[in-house]
């Protein structure tokens, strides 16, 4: 067939075509789309955005599954929560049950907790929607620390990502608040324990303490007020100030791009993945429904919080088991850890440093924790752009702190759980107390010290993979008598796992125009130096040339 029948068929096909198009016109479910996707990209100009952001590449690691079950597990959280609002009643109000759960029957009750076991107990479906809450707030805050640690350990805070960690860390503490608020809201024996607790720490405060503690409640504990304060802060405010941060956080997400794992053909301008628009919005609509059923399992199988079994708040009935949700416990247990006798007589006023002690510290690991970004790169000097993880082995010292702040949060977090501890165990509450006292002290450190020489150790054994691959246990005599193992060659994407890192160097000590070294700069070197002690530096090309050469020899 000659070059021009070949182009009359081709203009034959696409005149049928373009003809069969003409006859069949589009469906008006089509056309109604076509028209509305038209109106609104007229008024907004919203394709380009809406083009670009569908080829933005997300990295396929499992790790970054963390912040997407943290975002499915919220969206939870506001369906059932919006249900719920439905029924409850924010009042302190004394009335008298009537429901049909009969041992609670006649009994006096705030509406709060009355509404709360109507939920349960008389509302088709409650019961399964408070467990779904209340797992979903769970795996929220679980799913954000750790998403935090995968961001820590893998360095991915750094620039120009530390506006982000700050905010994620901001959703960590928002989370908290909005856990502990609905948890406050039943008025149930465990719920007004924890708030006792609460108003003991504020009134720990000296001259404002008890001023906080009336505007708080409503005047002398339990007040009249707080459950109707906690309801405006979990339903609107807390969680108006989370969906404006989660915002924000989504949005720096996709201006900075994600990090990624070394490999073959990924580097900082490059990611590899998969797009946003079709695969990764599919995976997600399905990972989402697949997070809403689980926890609809959970919920539907396994009790949580039944407050049917702890009646309305009463201050005689306290007894060993009550404490907050897990993720309040390190607060209860940094209290329960100080030892006796830390109040003292200042003009006149009661300085009560059983709480302010305490209280300190956590607000210190908290900053700390906030803005480790800002402090290690104020440490390392370090002002490049970093799009590639690292993996936890390659930064010691990173990781060495992060251990010892993980068990630092682990200590204080068992202490809530003391006095469970002793009567499990038949232990002495005085024991058990000392016993965490001294984990808080040297737990951090052990932790630190084992964690810092395992990477070192990992680092050590990388390198010696990488110059001679893997050991094969097979064993060969060569010529001249001597017998040698074979080792194994590493694939390309194992050696570009291993060597791919950067070898960082301590800041170097330079005097200022007046000839002088500040006392600040040499805090600095010194730190960087501490940081960056023991490193070991990746293999070189030439290295491994070498290494190939010795092993062809």
């Amino acid at each position: 067939m000659t070059v021009e029948a070949t182009r009359t068929a081709a203009d034959r096909d696409a005149r049928i075509t373009t003809e069969d198009e003409q006859a069949v016109p589009p469906g008006r479910g089509m056309r109604f789309t076509n028209w509305a996707a038209n109106y609104v990209d007229e008024r907004t100009s919203m394709s380009g955005f809406v083009r670009e952001f569908g080829r933005k590449i997300f990295p396929n690691h499992w790790s970054f599954m963390l912040g997407e079950v943290a975002l499915y597990s919220f969206i939870v959280i506001l369906l059932s929560g919006t249900f719920l609002t439905f029924f409850f009643q924010a009042s302190m109000t004394e009335v008298t049950y009537e429901g049909s759960y009969a041992p609670l029957k006649g009994l006096d009750m705030s509406a709060a907790y009355a509404s709360t076991l109507d939920i349960s107990f008389d509302i088709r479906g409650g019961l399964l929607m408070r467990q779904i809450h209340h797992w979903a707030a769970l795996l929220f805050v679980a799913s954000i620390g750790l998403h935090m640690l995968r961001v820590f350990f893998t360095g991915a805070f750094r620039k120009p990502r530390e506006i982000n960690w700050l905010i994620g860390f901001v959703l960590f503490v928002l989370a908290m608040g909005e856990g502990f608020t609905g948890y406050s809201l039943p008025d149930d024996l465990l719920s007004g324990n924890g708030l006792r607790i609460i108003d003991g720490m504020v009134k720990g405060f000296p001259i404002v303490g008890t001023w906080m503690s009336n505007l708080l409640f409503g005047g002398e504990f339990p007040g009249t007020s707080v459950v109707g304060m906690f309801y405006s802060l979990h339903i609107l405010l807390l969680p108006a100030v989370l969906v404006a941060a989660l915002g924000i956080h989504l949005v720096l997400m996709v201006v900075n791009k994600h990090t990624q794992f070394a490999g073959p053909g990924r580097t900082n301008d490059n990611v590899v993945g998969v797009p946003i628009l079709p695969v990764f919005a599919a995976k997600a609509g399905g990972f989402f429904f697949i997070i809403f059923g689980v926890l609809a399992l959970i919920a539907a199988t396994v009790t949580i919080n039944p407050i049917w079994a702890y009646g309305p708040y009463d201050p005689s009935p306290v007894s060993a088991g009550t404490q907050p949700d897990w993720y309040i416990g390190f607060a209860d247990g940094a209290l329960r850890l100080v030892p006796p006798g830390w109040e003292f007589e200042l003009f006149g006023f009661t300085l009560s440093l059983n709480i302010l002690a305490p209280v300190l510290v956590i607000v210190v690991f908290l900053v700390l924790v906030a803005f480790y970004p800002f402090i290690e790169g104020w440490i390392t000097g370090d002002q490049r752009e970093h799009h590639m993880a690292q993996r936890p082995r390659n930064a010691p010292r990173r990781t060495a702190i992060g251990a010892a702040g993980v068990t630092f949060y682990a200590v204080m977090w068992a202490a809530a759980s003391s006095d469970l501890i002793a009567t499990h165990f038949k232990l002495a509450i005085e024991g058990v107390t000392h016993a965490i006292q001294l984990l808080l002290i040297l737990g951090p450190i052990i932790a630190f010290v084992l964690a810092h020489r395992i990477c070192i150790g990992l680092q050590k054994k990388d390198r010696e993979i990488v110059l001679h691959g893997y050991e094969s246990a097979r064993i060969v005599r060569l010529p001249g008598g001597e017998y040698i193992e074979v080792h194994e060659p590493l694939s390309e994407y194992e050696r570009w796992k291993l060597i791919d890192f950067d070898d960082y160097q301590p800041l170097m000590l330079r005097p200022n125009d007046r000839g002088r070294i500040p006392v600040m700069q040499r805090v600095r070197a010194g730190l960087s130096r501490w940081f960056f002690e023991d490193r070991i530096s990746p293999v070189t090309n030439t290295e491994l040339e070498a290494a190939k050469h010795g092993g062809h020899h």
